[in-house]
């Protein structure tokens, strides 16, 4: 599809709504995104092993592999295949340091310092970290462009 046609549709999107993981631990991946990266959790559907998180004003949610909807996707990523490359969440205050002590605090590794990305309000530092199900997890803070 080319820019003019793009320009002519009915609708614009306005921001990511959702992301669904499946994982293979439920309760180790609501630790992970609730009590280390400070999600919220907004609606819990125990017949359908899923977990809904809000992310900002975006939302994560968490399928068990095992439950009613993690079943049809298959085997869980692993080592040979992954769901994804990876989730990008904006994050503020972007204090490197903060954030290293924080995520060292809870046993998750950060190997590479922060580095400029690209991402929706422009070029910003980011952190990578990887879930317990091994999904990249790109923390990113204020773009330089924004003035933010």
């Amino acid at each position: 599809m080319n820019a003019t046609a793009a320009r002519q549709t009915t609708f614009a999107v306005q921001c990511l709504d959702h992301v669904v993981l499946r994982v293979s631990d439920l309760p180790r991946a609501l630790h992970f995104y609730r009590d280390v990266l400070g999600c919220t959790v907004a609606r819990e559907r125990p017949s359908l092993g899923m977990v809904h998180l809000h992310a900002g004003s975006s939302m994560i949610d968490l399928v068990d592999i095992h439950g009613k909807l993690g079943l049809p996707g298959g085997a869980a990523a692993g080592a040979q295949g992954r769901n994804m490359a990876h989730l990008c969440l904006r994050v503020e205050p972007f204090n490197e340091a903060q954030l290293r002590e924080h995520l060292q605090m809870h046993g998750i590794a950060v190997d590479a310092p922060a580095s400029s990305n690209f991402g929706a309000e422009g070029d910003g530092l980011s952190l990578y970290v990887q879930d317990p199900d091994g999904n990249g997890v790109e923390l990113k803070g204020p773009s330089s462009d924004c003035g933010c």
